[in-house]
């Protein structure tokens, strides 16, 4: 399914309208490829996007990285890996091991581990959550959503993009914006 920029725009008003046109491009060249191929996986997909970007304003994490330094369980076992591999994209891959996972997956074009700064950039920073979306299997949770448990398929989508539920309520009133403007 092909999304517009109009589409986007009218479901989240705030969305930033350069980004949202790199997006469009990057997702109908893509999104088949990694299952996002529904209306209802695109209105999840969008919500997680959205929040986690802040609408497609922010494609790096704000603070500095310094707190993943040294997290083993994020592939970060040398000096620097913290603030070198911190969170980007719009789905941020944080972690020497997911930006390994990502360089490797035959998705990722170029030295991602040489030039991280990649990932906030386009088409690396769209196209690195649609992979992370694939990987964590989340189209196949989307599934689930029979329009009376949308809520709770939400957040456990959100456990799996964020580790937690921080901005569920705000993941939810996206999902539900996206879903209207895709006709659900």
């Amino acid at each position: 399914m092909n999304l517009t920029t109009a589409q986007l725009m009218r479901a989240v008003p705030q969305t930033n309208r350069t980004r949202a046109e790199e997006f469009v491009g990057v997702f109908n060249e893509w999104a088949s490829r990694f299952g996002i191929d529904t209306p209802l996986r695109v209105a999840h997909f969008l919500a997680q996007c959205w929040q986690e970007s802040g609408c497609l304003k922010y494609l790096e994490e704000i603070a500095s990285g310094k707190a993943y330094e040294w997290r083993k369980d994020l592939g970060n076992v040398q000096k620097g890996d913290g603030v070198r591999f911190k969170g980007r994209g719009i789905i941020q891959i944080t972690g020497r091991a997911n930006y390994q996972a990502y360089a490797k997956s035959g998705f990722c074009v170029g030295d991602l581990m040489s030039h991280p700064e990649w990932l906030a950039q386009s088409p690396g920073c769209y196209k690195s959550a649609m992979w992370f979306w694939w990987k964590s299997n989340l189209s196949e949770l989307a599934d689930t959503d029979n329009g009376h448990n949308s809520g709770d398929v939400c957040r456990r989508i959100t456990r799996k993009v964020n580790g937690g539920i921080n901005g569920l309520a705000q993941r939810q009133y996206y999902m539900r914006k996206f879903r209207k403007e895709l006709g659900l």
